[in-house]
C-alpha cells in the first residue's frame, strides 16, 4: 500500500473519506470497523487498518475515544443562513436536539447541489446521529443518486438523512420524511382570491427547477382549473424567492400591457417586494391590487395592508425531523413509534391584503 501524507506530516488531519480512497472501501464500511458494530470481512478489516495506520486515523480515533466523545451531533443543511424559512426550521431542529443533549451544527450551501452532497459527507464523518436537508430540491438525475448513496451509507452506520420540505428519494426507506402540505397550501390561497371574484391572477415568484416552486404553482394551477379559470402562461412570472425578484419583475409587468387584478407571491420575500414595486407605482393595496404570499413570516404581519398568506410550521418542521431521526433513545420512550415519515397541514391567515377587484387591471402608464 503506498504512503500517503498524514497529519504528522503537516498536512491535514487523515478523514473518514481518505481511509475509505486508500483502503478501496466505502466509507461506510470504514465507519464499520471503526465501531464494531456491524460485521465485516477479515480481509477487508485488515486492509481498512492498514489504511488507518498509514494515514495516522488510527491515533484520531483512539483520541476520540479516550475523550469521551460521542456522536451525540446533529447536522442540518440550508440553503441560506438569513432567509427566515430556513432560520425557522433551524431553530426547531437546534431546540429539538438540544432536549436530548445533543450538539446542532449548521451548514450553508449558497443554493450549491454539491455543498450540499460535501456537506451531508462531512457530517457523516462527525459521526452525526441525524443530517436534516432542509428546502426544495433540483430535478437531476446525478445529483439524485449521490444523494441516494449518502442516505445509503448513514443509514448503514446507524445514523439518518431527513428531507425536510422535499420530495422523498426513490428509496424512502433510506430517510426519513417531513413534509408540509405545499400544493394544498397553493390551492387554498388561490381560491381564496377567486371567491373574492378575481380571475385574472399573477403567480410570481419561484425557481422552476425547485420542487418547492413545482408544488405550489401546481396548487394555484389546479384551482383554477376547478374554478374554469383559463390559464394564462404570460400570468406565470417564474424567477427567484427574493425580495428583489418581486420588486423589479412586478415594477416591469405594471408598467406592460399584461392585465392583472391579484398578485400570488411564491413566498412573502417576494410578497414584501411587491409591495415596494405598488406602492412606488402608486398602485394601492388592496382597493387597486391584492395580493397574497406564502409561509407567514413575521414579515407579512409587518407589511401594511397586513399580508394574507399561507402558514407553514415551521419550527415544528424542524422539530419533527430530529424525532424521526432519533427516535427511540431513553429520552423519546414515551413517543409513538415513528413511521419515518410526517406530513404536517397548511392553512391560509387572512388578513387585509384582499378585496374584491377593482373594476378595471391596475397598471403603470
Amino acid at each position: 500500500m503506498r504512503r500517503q501524507s498524514s497529519a504528522t506530516d503537516g498536512q491535514r488531519r487523515a478523514t473518514v473519506t481518505d481511509v475509505a480512497r486508500l483502503a478501496g472501501v466505502s466509507t461506510a464500511t470504514v465507519s464499520r470497523v471503526l465501531n464494531r458494530n456491524y460485521p465485516v470481512a477479515a480481509a477487508t478489516r485488515e486492509r481498512v487498518e492498514e489504511a488507518m495506520r498509514e494515514l495516522g486515523y488510527v491515533v484520531n480515533a483512539h483520541a476520540r475515544a479516550l475523550a469521551g466523545v460521542s456522536g451525540r451531533t446533529v447536522g442540518i443543511v440550508v440553503s441560506e443562513l438569513i432567509d427566515p424559512f430556513y432560520a425557522y426550521i433551524a431553530r426547531g431542529v437546534e431546540r429539538e436536539a438540544a432536549l436530548g443533549n445533543r450538539l446542532c451544527l449548521v451548514c450553508c450551501t449558497q443554493g450549491d447541489p454539491q455543498r450540499e452532497l460535501a456537506f451531508i459527507e462531512l457530517m457523516h464523518e462527525r459521526r452525526a446521529d441525524a443530517v436534516i436537508v432542509v428546502g426544495g430540491s433540483i430535478a437531476d438525475r446525478a445529483y439524485t443518486a449521490e444523494l441516494a448513496r449518502r442516505a445509503k451509507e448513514l443509514d448503514a452506520d446507524g445514523s439518518k438523512l431527513v428531507l425536510c420540505g422535499r420530495p422523498p428519494l426513490n428509496e424512502p426507506a433510506l430517510t426519513a420524511h417531513v413534509e408540509y402540505d405545499n400544493e394544498g397550501g397553493a390551492f387554498a390561497i388561490t381560491d381564496h382570491l377567486l371567491a373574492q371574484g378575481h380571475e385574472r391572477i399573477l403567480y410570481l415568484g419561484g425557481p422552476p427547477a425547485l420542487s418547492t416552486t413545482r408544488d405550489r404553482l401546481a396548487g394555484h394551477r389546479r384551482a383554477l382549473d376547478l374554478r374554469g379559470v383559463q390559464r394564462d402562461p404570460e400570468l406565470e412570472q417564474l424567477g427567484s424567492f427574493s425580495r428583489a425578484f418581486g420588486r423589479n419583475r412586478l415594477a416591469e409587468l405594471l408598467r406592460s400591457d399584461l392585465e392583472f387584478t391579484a398578485v400570488f407571491a411564491a413566498n412573502d420575500m417576494v410578497a414584501a417586494g411587491a409591495y415596494q414595486a405598488l406602492e412606488e407605482a402608486g398602485v394601492r393595496v388592496p382597493q387597486d391590487m391584492s395580493i397574497v404570499g406564502y409561509d407567514d413570516l413575521p414579515v407579512a404581519q409587518e407589511l401594511r395592508p397586513r399580508l394574507t398568506t399561507v402558514h407553514i410550521p415551521l419550527e415544528e418542521m424542524g422539530r419533527q425531523a430530529v424525532r424521526l431521526a432519533v427516535s427511540g433513545g431513553d429520552e423519546d420512550e414515551w413517543r409513538e413509534q415513528s413511521t419515518g415519515a410526517v406530513r404536517l397541514g397548511t392553512h391560509i391567515v387572512v388578513r387585509d391584503s384582499v378585496a374584491a377587484p377593482a373594476k378595471r387591471p391596475a397598471r403603470r402608464v
